[in-house]
């Protein structure tokens, strides 16, 4: 070993043990470096506590744009809502002006749709106001709510300057109702009035044709007593299926009782017998067989034949008396046989008949006695008096079928004259449901594309940019043993979005706003066919998350409900008009998750800027008045201008119209939104 370097070492260390010397240089050098890291430490956790303060401050401003959203989305529901219940009222109206006994009740129905949507036209009108100008305030509420959020940070050593910048500043919202974009109930109002005007028409006529109907359901099988099918049963051997009976006109189709006199007039014709053994009781036989006969002939092709463009009844008025017989077939056929007698040509009832003792004359008409072609047997005595004298007798009293038949045949005489004037106003009106429908069509199609487009200031973020005060270094820190920590101004940019917060249960913010509206309210009692129009909006508020499916079920419920009082063909038509343009609206499901700010790099917000004065960072932060907590000082000062914002400012965000013509106003005050540190508010 060198001599000079075994001296050096030998001042540290000396008989294999440290000297005085080494041990106090390695204190002095511990402390060095102890004093260093600590002043490290400190100047650190100063630069980390700027950018805390950024980032909160970030977030504060975000969150105004949240509760902007929040608020936009709810009313964007309740003006959605609120017209889509008044069509659904409406279109519950206009199907009930098409069925008896619901059409008294439509128009009110009806109007208290035409009055929502009114109310919605309304409601859309100022609620597009207030949030414009609720956009309007936003770069100065999101600046203003992040300078407070700054400044909170702020301690006993250390304050911060700060506020937080809207990007994008300018909005990209379209509000439709502002420009008179709005929902026609004109043209709904005027086509209801004329399906209004055709259905009153049509259920009187509807009503005449029911009594008309009703009445030949009377003769046939629903009187109590004696009727067509009473008197079938008593005078035949018919069975049950044959001779059907029907407790209502409703149910009851009037080619039943063709069927009932056809299968009557058959067993007739087959099973009469004479009633005694008399010349005389043989050609009444006779005559009852060839009349009933001729009825069943007549009755064979008979119909009642109902399409939708008319009605054909072709059903016979039998002969009541021998002067009508006359003019029939009775008369007129050759249906009788005839034999040469001395006395000449002579028609018999039949060749049974004891006065028939010449040879085979051939077939005649009862008409050739009259006319001298033929005699009358002296025996049998047989004429048209005979034939006509069986009708005469069973038309004339109730006890007979014929008298029922008779009244069945002038009702339905009756009925056809009355259905074919039915089936002309079911045209009108169905031409009028169509308009209806047109309108109703137009007013849902307007609904669902007039609404408004929500791209508020700050919709890509917000950019926060904080300065700290120079800070106290602790007395601790000023030594000889290390160089005293920088207590210079920080700066520090953070910047904030906003994300879907999945975990939010969305239907209670919108069912929080609605029950908050009804219990301002006395509620609203039923109006025509609706029994709670308020409880109806609120149902489709809620739906709004999911309105089709929401839609599709109230309106399976509401057109659901008329079924009930029996929907003819033209109520169906138009109720599955309505139902289908109801359905086919096609909304898709509405995302409700509440949005929450989150931090993210401050270049993915920076990106959508508008300001030029974002896109030099530094200069930014060199131009903040340290120590200011007035935001309109700091924007003033950083350059970035807004709309000069009251602090004592109350804004109406929308006025909610109410049954009865009042309204409760929705308002923001300014400094609620400033006064809730790290967020922002509305109401």
């Amino acid at each position: 070993m060198r001599h000079g370097f075994a001296g050096g070492i030998e001042l540290f260390i000396e008989d294999g043990a440290y000297t005085n010397l080494a041990a106090a240089v390695s204190i002095l050098v511990t402390l060095s470096l102890l004093f260093a890291v600590a002043s490290g430490i400190w100047s650190m956790s100063r630069s980390g506590d700027v950018q805390v303060a950024a980032d909160a401050t970030a977030l504060a401003g975000a969150n105004v744009v949240s509760s902007y959203h929040t608020t936009a989305t709810v009313l964007d529901a309740a003006v959605l809502s609120m017209g889509l219940a008044g069509l659904c009222v409406t279109g519950v109206g206009l199907v009930g002006l098409l069925i008896p006994g619901v059409n008294a009740f439509a128009g009110q129905t009806i109007d208290a749709g035409i009055r929502m949507l009114n109310a919605r036209n309304s409601l859309a009108v100022s609620a597009s106001r207030g949030l414009k100008t609720l956009e309007s305030a936003l770069p100065f509420l999101i600046a203003a709510n992040g300078t407070r959020t700054c400044a909170a940070q702020s301690g006993d050593a250390v304050s911060y300057t700060g506020t937080a910048l809207a990007v994008p500043r300018t909005s990209a919202s379209e509000f439709p109702a502002l420009e008179g974009d709005e929902v026609s109930t004109s043209e709904i109002e005027d086509t209801a009035g004329e399906l209004d005007a055709a259905a009153d028409e049509l259920v009187e006529a509807q009503e005449k044709t029911a009594q008309a109907k009703e009445a030949a359901w009377l003769a046939d099988c629903g009187r109590e007593g004696r009727n067509m099918q009473e008197r079938a049963a008593r005078l035949s051997g018919l069975s049950a299926a044959q001779n059907p009976d029907y407790a209502s006109s409703l149910t009851w189709d009037p080619n039943v009782a063709l069927d009932r006199t056809r299968a009557y007039y058959r067993w007739r014709v087959e099973n009469d017998v004479p009633e005694g053994s008399s010349v005389e009781a043989a050609a009444d036989s006779a005559a009852r067989r060839a009349f009933f006969a001729f009825a069943a002939e007549e009755f064979a092709s008979a119909a009642v034949i109902e399409t939708d463009t008319g009605v054909t009844v072709s059903v016979p008025l039998l002969p009541r008396n021998t002067s009508e017989a006359r003019t029939t077939a009775l008369y007129t056929d050759a249906l009788w046989p005839t034999t040469q007698e001395d006395a000449g040509r002579t028609l018999h009832y039949g060749m049974e008949c004891p006065g028939a003792q010449g040879a085979s004359g051939g077939m005649a008409a009862l008409e050739d006695i009259d006319a001298g072609r033929t005699r009358e047997c002296s025996v049998c005595k047989f004429s048209i008096g005979d034939v006509g004298k069986v009708p005469a007798a069973s038309t004339s009293i109730d006890n007979g079928y014929e008298y029922h038949l008779r009244e069945f045949t002038l009702a339905l005489d009756e009925y056809e004259t009355c259905r074919e004037h039915e089936i002309e106003l079911e045209q009108r009106a169905r031409g009028a449901s169509e308009d209806a429908g047109d309108a109703f069509d137009a007013a849902l199609d307007a609904l669902a594309a007039r609404r408004p487009r929500i791209a508020p200031p700050g919709r890509y973020g917000a950019v926060a940019v904080v300065v700290s005060s120079e800070a106290q270094v602790p007395g601790e820190l000023s030594t000889t043993f290390a160089t005293r920590p920088d207590s210079g101004v920080r700066g520090a940019i953070s910047a904030a979005a906003l994300a879907p917060d999945a975990a939010t249960d969305e239907s209670n913010v919108l069912a929080s706003f609605f029950s908050s509206l009804s219990s301002r309210t006395d509620g609203a009692g039923a109006v025509g066919l609706i029994d709670d129009v308020m409880g109806l909006w609120g149902k489709v508020l809620i739906a709004y998350g999911d309105m089709s499916e929401g839609l599709s079920e109230l309106m399976d419920d509401l057109l659901g409900g008329l079924t009930s009082f029996g929907m003819g063909p033209l109520a169906t038509w138009l109720s599955d008009r309505v139902d289908g343009a109801v359905r086919a609206l096609g909304f898709e499901p509405v995302d409700l998750s509440s949005l929450k700010p989150v931090l993210t790099d401050s270049s993915n917000v920076l990106a959508h800027a508008d300001v030029p004065a974002l896109s030099n960072a530094q200069e930014l932060l060199r131009s903040l008045p340290i120590g200011s907590t007035d935001p309109a000082d700091v924007l003033q000062a950083i350059g970035y201008e807004t709309e000069e914002q009251m602090l004592d400012a109350t804004i109406t965000i929308a006025e909610i119209p109410l049954p009865g013509g009042t309204t409760i106003p929705l308002t923001i005050r300014v400094r609620d939104v400033l006064g809730v540190v790290g967020g922002g508010g509305s109401g």
